[in-house]
């Protein structure tokens, strides 16, 4: 640990772990734990609403259950629009990731307490409005610790990537072994837990985050505050009762998905319109915009891992493991497994690559197209019936998962703070994650259309499609590097 900057960096000063602000720690290990609770309860999810009651589960159409944990995502992400404004416009980054992480915890106590639909409901409503404060302020709170144009921020970020799918690959361990154990209520306890040492040693290591996320950077009238605080409740309760009191869960993935293309294109006309973006601000929004749409194609097929590959784990891979049957909600774990092996590479790679690294709308491409390719490998398994694919080919294919998302994601959390208009800091932040969000839901939408005898069509179709967009961003990137005025 270090007390001052490396040379040639624009660190500001402060003290160092391993050359990177000693902050990120602590954001590092609130993330960990947040995406601890996040996907152990994800990955249970769809099998306790599809599950029939004697096995513990809600007895739910199959497509109805995928479509509702699209749907749950993307209101996640969607609910970081209401974490952003707040952040931005009455309490600051800094203090929404501490409220957002015990309106998460208190969600999943609500699951873990609560029976059937009213569970689902008020649960599924607090965690995806605790977790959309969260997510959108501690990525921007992060980007906070580093200068515009300090190199190391790509490799902070891969990171805190890195403590991302740690949590990622706990979580959906041991809420699958408590949940084939003692039910899904206890699974679903353990992510509340998870929250709550999360928030613990995010408190006592508050200080060492700096002051800058805990400024308002365009306070809201007073006055406003309490009509602010009457929408959100009234957010929680419309959400919470439509999934309790028999709104039609087959359609809420379409209303989402809608509602997130609507909300993304007024926010991109605010940030573009608005007197208190300058015009180089402006024309660096413009640019992310063909990386908005690249980003929801990649989120449409890696989010199926909860949707589609959830139902793929139960009904077609094979889960015996030297004489012990796993887990079908350990498809879950697979993939960060990856992400925890390659990401101390990819964060020295970008460090010492620096400005000759590829450029961001590249690195996107090439994101997007692997993604697509990965989806290509499910055809080797396609055309028979049964649990006869190898979980550790899955664990393989996985694999092209987590390189495609390493060059992508992270990146993606990057470029957005450099990208980002001063006065809408917070909020550019969840617009990246609307995309996110996007495609998310779309993951729900497109898990209708999967069933077994379809497989060749199925994982064919996705693929190509999204390896397309990949080769047209690909070709668009001089017209978006010129625009992202001097951002790499």
């Amino acid at each position: 640990m270090t007390q001052t900057a490396g040379a040639g960096t624009s660190e500001r000063p402060g003290r160092t772990v391993f050359g990177h602000p000693v902050g990120l720690v602590n954001l590092f290990n609130v993330e960990l734990w947040e995406r601890f609770s996040f996907y152990g309860m994800l990955t249970i999810l769809a099998y306790y609403l599809y599950y029939s009651v004697e096995r513990g589960g809600l007895g739910l159409p199959e497509s109805t259950a995928t479509g509702l944990v699209g749907s749950y995502g993307g209101l996640v992400y969607l609910s970081t629009v209401l974490g952003g404004w707040l952040a931005d416009r009455v309490l600051g980054m800094e203090r929404m990731v501490f409220y957002g992480g015990i309106v998460v915890m208190l969600g999943h106590i609500a699951l873990a307490t609560l029976p059937g639909l009213t569970g689902v409901g008020i649960g599924l409503a607090l965690v995806a409005l605790g977790s959309g404060a969260l997510k959108a302020n501690a990525s921007s709170l992060l980007g906070t610790l580093y200068e515009k144009g300090d190199p190391r921020a790509d490799g902070g970020f891969t990171l805190f990537y890195l403590g991302i799918n740690i949590g990622a690959f706990v979580g959906p361990v041991v809420t699958g072994l408590l949940q084939t154990g003692l039910g899904f209520h206890y699974g679903f306890g353990a992510a509340a837990v998870g929250m709550a040492l999360g928030l613990g040693q995010y408190v006592v290591f508050r200080r060492n985050l700096g002051e800058a996320g805990r400024r308002v950077p365009n306070p809201l009238d007073p006055r406003a505050v309490a009509v602010a605080a009457g929408v959100g409740v009234l957010i929680v309760a419309v959400v919470a009762g439509a999934l309790v009191t028999g709104f039609p869960l087959a359609d809420l993935k379409y209303v989402v998905a809608g509602v997130i293309v609507v909300v993304s294109a007024g926010y991109f006309a605010v940030m573009l319109t608005s007197a208190k973006v300058e015009p180089d601000e402006r024309t660096r929004v413009v640019a992310f915009l063909p990386l908005f749409i690249a980003n929801a194609a990649f989120w449409s097929l890696f989010q199926q891992i909860f949707t589609t590959l959830a139902v793929y784990s139960d009904k077609r891979m094979d889960w015996n493991v030297f004489g012990w049957q796993a887990p079908p909600s350990f498809v879950g774990s697979e993939e960060p497994v990856w992400i925890i092996l390659l990401s101390p590479f990819f964060a020295v790679l970008w460090t010492r690559l620096g400005t000759r690294a590829p450029s961001t709308p590249m690195k996107f491409a090439l994101g997007v197209i692997g993604m697509g390719v990965a989806f290509l490998g499910f055809l080797a398994f396609a055309g028979f019936t049964g649990p006869t694919t190898p979980a550790l080919a899955v664990l393989f294919i996985l694999a092209l998962f987590a390189v495609s998302e390493l060059m992508l994601s992270p990146i993606g959390l990057s470029v957005t703070t450099k990208l980002a208009p001063e006065a809408f800091r917070a909020q550019m932040m969840a617009l990246y994650f609307f995309s996110v969000g996007l495609g998310t839901t779309l993951s729900g939408v497109l898990a209708r259309f999967y069933a077994p005898e379809h497989e060749f069509a199925y994982f064919g179709i996705n693929g190509a499609v999204v390896i397309v967009i990949g080769l047209v961003l690909a070709a668009l990137s001089p017209w978006i590097r010129r625009r992202m005025q001097g951002v790499h």
